[in-house]
């Protein structure tokens, strides 16, 4: 591929998820992304159902979700030719990729000091649960413990009293993409000083990073917020609703879209009923009810029909089928075809970015175990650059 990132090399010694979906944003710019993966693969290779593929070389679709756009690599950090491949590959990498608790990377022998001695123009993004210091920096990070810990639960669900994840692995995925957009800050810094530096993210500072009005709510007015199901907690109209044949979601956001939306209602633009949004708020149930009394009357299609003529904000809920099969999905290159090495021809969830000035032609399908190693040696092989600092390790 190339793109806005071509020449950059990355290294990647993340597996789950948010290392990897950091590594997948760089790779569908264009950079070459590593991964270098135990003897076992990454943890991720056997997260299913579902799985696919010939029965002896099943791939797993947690693991071609977030990979596309790498070349597969094995080393085990444990031994000295698995530390020497990997010091090889850093001198000749511009990132460095790692989601490891924090300090193993260094009993892995390579602390911190190290990698700047290998490559002072390394950039390496660490990923960790916690952060990397402070009282609880050695706790391990999964997506839905820190969904928990860091109060997205507790705004999350049909009420306070029942906590809910968000469907998607959001704190690894946000995660990542504050990590990705780290590293080109960081390269565009490098640019400037000739030097790498490290970049730092958690899963918490990613949830916490994501409170929106949620956070200053109670950092600046002491607000406690709870959840409040489908509906806005400081919007209304703004949720969910009930036709007669199912829900469709409307957004009213402002008093110019409430002035379109009464009329459809049925109301006066002026009832002081429902004058300005914080009346509206205060009378947020009546509301509700005189919305889903006027919609049970119509199906879900007469709904929106009305709502767009009005001038509404308003939309279905779609299955993941539905959404994949869009049209408006695809033309918006969130789908792109692949051939991957042993499930030949297949369709992927595609990069959510677009440039007016360049499209990648084409997209490398997610590795297999391992299928770069012989390829990737040769060229550490051939490299005109020296070894010296790879071959000190024992």
């Amino acid at each position: 591929m190339t793109g806005p990132l071509t020449g950059v090399v990355v290294i990647e010694l993340a597996r789950a998820l948010a290392g990897p979906h950091a590594g997948m944003m760089l790779g569908d710019l264009g950079a070459r992304v590593i991964k270098v993966e135990p003897p076992g693969g990454d943890d991720t290779r056997g997260w299913g159902s579902p799985f696919v593929g010939p029965e002896d070389e099943q791939e797993s679709t947690y693991f071609l979700s977030c990979n596309r756009n790498k070349e597969s690599v094995t080393a085990d950090l444990k031994s000295g030719d698995g530390r020497r491949t990997l010091t090889e590959l850093l001198r000749r990498a511009d990132v460095l990729i790692e989601n490891y608790r924090p300090g193993v990377l260094a009993r892995l022998g390579f602390p911190a000091a190290r990698l700047d001695a290998i490559n002072p123009r390394l950039v390496t993004l660490s990923i960790t649960g916690f952060g990397h210091d402070g009282p609880l920096g050695h706790r391990a990070g999964y997506d839905q413990i820190a969904q928990g810990e860091a109060g997205l639960m507790s705004v999350t669900g049909p009420s306070q009293d029942q906590p809910t994840r968000v469907g998607v692995p959001i704190g690894d995925v946000l995660a990542g993409m504050y990590g990705a957009f780290g590293v080109l800050a960081a390269l565009r810094e490098r640019a400037a000083t000739g030097r790498g530096t490290v970049v730092r993210t958690s899963l918490l500072a990613a949830v916490v990073g994501a409170h929106a009005f949620h956070g200053s709510g109670y950092t600046v007015a002491g607000k406690v917020p709870a959840a409040q199901g489908n509906h806005h907690p400081t919007l209304a109209p703004y949720g969910l609703f009930a036709c007669k044949d199912g829900p469709v979601q409307i957004a009213v956001g402002s008093e110019a879209l409430w002035r379109r939306f009464a009329p459809v209602l049925g109301v006066a633009t002026d009832d002081p009923r429902f004058a300005g949004n914080a009346r509206r708020i205060e009378r947020r149930d009546e509301l509700i009810a005189l919305i889903e009394a006027t919609l049970s009357t119509r199906t879900v299609e007469e709904a929106l029909t009305a709502l767009d003529d009005g001038g509404v904000p308003c939309g279905r809920i779609r299955t993941m089928a539905e959404v994949y099969d869009w049209e408006q999905t695809r033309s918006q290159g969130l789908l792109v075809d692949v051939e991957h090495r042993t499930l030949g021809a297949i369709t992927l969830p595609g990069p959510p970015l677009r440039f007016d000035h360049w499209t990648a032609e084409r997209h490398a399908a997610p590795p297999t175990l391992g299928e770069h190693d012989d390829a990737v040696r040769r060229w550490l092989a051939t490299d005109e650059d020296p070894v010296a600092v790879a071959a000190e390790l024992p």
